[in-house]
């Protein structure tokens, strides 16, 4: 019975992005159900398959492992907060455990980006997915960069293509931007609950958000307008050469222009600006993870010492009333929907809307004792829903973001569309969860 409730739930969370879509006669159901059969048949594999088991176990291991090594540098640094191999003694707070590892994981993923790798596979994955998908070519390369970079550094790296694209189309990335997680921070999230869930979580929150972003508002894209442009468009290269090395770059340029696709995949292009030199840039690497973690630090700090004001206040009028109990009441149909009796639905819907209220960190931290003896198919749901940036904290940020880098008649557009980027967040989430479900029991 609870499976198909389960399924009932998906086809109530995609009939939902329906209902408050901008325009429905617009939604091309064909890549709908491209992207849905696609996203059903990676959950399979991912949870059901034994080699989809072993690449889930073995990427949730590896990030355990750069977490093991970081805690050699926080060893050093704070001694006895980890212990020389992060188990003698256990880590002794949330910051420890969860957080200052990301001194070694930003580092490590923009080492990757600085040699080219992680752009080569962000682009090639994008594009193959922009095929399967049906979906234009930019829209599936965020999705991409967004599940290794995080929403707010994607579209830091994307300024040129938000700027020369239209308006409605800046609304579909704000709406896709809510439901992602940055890979830097996979390695504290397996650090409090089941890291295979959080590795399945990813690639399904990426094609969602391509799916939920596309319901809610439709956006028609000719063939002229879907091209990715790149930051070189913005830096002219050849300014300050001498005449022979303006022709020698020229020349670089064009040869390159002319290659087929495939000699492209490993020839580097010349109309790419010169790099800064390395140790410059790991300095600014280690800065940024530094700044994220006090970021982080901050947010969770602040938003459950205002939840628990909030819940305070409430209290006056009457003891039982918390934030929790109010947005559990407002979740719990959706909890119902992912398949969980009624006593495990109303525990899951209060952590949803803790989440929506303050991030995923502190709903973790308050279950990482415990998730491990939750039945399966709890563990599997409860996990991949948390597993997103989709709050309110977000929703401020990614406008923000938008804010620095485009038009104001951009901005307005987003900013009127605000309801549907949360709904957009929550409904990935659904989505994902209720997909892994189907075959976690």
């Amino acid at each position: 019975m609870y499976l198909a409730i389960n399924i009932l739930g998906l086809v109530v969370f995609l009939a939902l992005g329906w209902v408050f879509s901008n325009d429905r006669k617009g939604i091309q159901w064909k890549s709908v159900g491209c992207m849905v059969a696609l996203n059903l048949i990676i959950a399979w594999l991912l949870t059901s398959f034994e080699g989809g088991r072993v690449v889930v176990k073995a990427a949730a291991d590896g990030f355990a492992w750069i977490v093991n090594i970081s805690y050699q540098g926080i060893n050093f640094a704070l001694a006895n907060w980890v212990g020389a191999d992060g188990t003698n003694p256990t880590p002794v707070n949330f910051i420890a455990s969860a957080l200052l590892p990301i001194l070694l994981i930003v580092p490590l993923f923009d080492i990757l980006t600085y040699i080219g790798f992680l752009p080569w596979v962000i682009k090639w994955i994008g594009r193959g997915l922009s095929f399967i998908t049906r979906r234009p070519k930019f829209e599936t390369f965020f999705a991409v960069e967004m599940m290794f970079l995080g929403s707010t550094e994607a579209l830091a790296v994307s300024k040129v293509q938000l700027r020369r694209m239209k308006a409605g189309r800046n609304v579909t990335l704000a709406m896709m931007s809510m439901s992602c997680i940055t890979a830097a921070i996979v390695g504290s999230y397996i650090q409090m609950v089941p890291g295979e869930f959080v590795i399945t979580a990813i690639p399904l929150n990426c094609i969602n958000a391509l799916i939920v972003s596309h319901m809610l508002y439709p956006v028609s894209v000719t063939a002229e307008e879907d091209v990715i442009y790149s930051t070189a468009m913005d830096v002219d290269v050849l300014e300050g050469l001498p005449e022979e090395e303006r022709a020698k770059r020229e020349k670089a340029i064009a040869d390159y222009n002319a290659l087929p696709w495939y000699r492209k995949v490993y020839r580097r292009d010349p109309a790419q600006p010169a790099k800064e030199p390395f140790f410059s840039f790991l300095g600014d690497s280690i800065l940024s993870g530094g700044r994220l973690i006090l970021i982080i630090t901050a947010n969770v700090i602040a938003f459950v010492a205002l939840a628990g004001l909030i819940d305070k206040v409430l209290a006056l009028f009457w003891n039982q009333l918390s934030l929790e109990s109010i947005l559990g009441v407002i979740m719990y149909v959706p909890s119902l929907l992912l398949g969980l009796d009624p006593g495990t639905a109303w525990d899951m819907s209060q952590l949803m809307g803790l989440k929506l209220v303050t991030n995923e960190f502190v709903v973790m931290g308050q279950i990482t004792g415990d998730i491990a003896t939750y039945a399966t198919h709890y563990k599997a749901v409860l996990t991949v829903f948390i597993t997103s940036f989709a709050n309110f904290s977000t929703l401020g940020m990614v406008i923000g973001c938008f804010k620095g880098m485009v038009a104001k008649e951009k901005n307005d557009a987003i900013s009127k569309q605000v309801g549907r980027m949360l709904v957009a967040g929550i409904l990935v989430s659904l989505l994902s969860a209720a997909m892994v479900g189907l075959f976690c029991w």
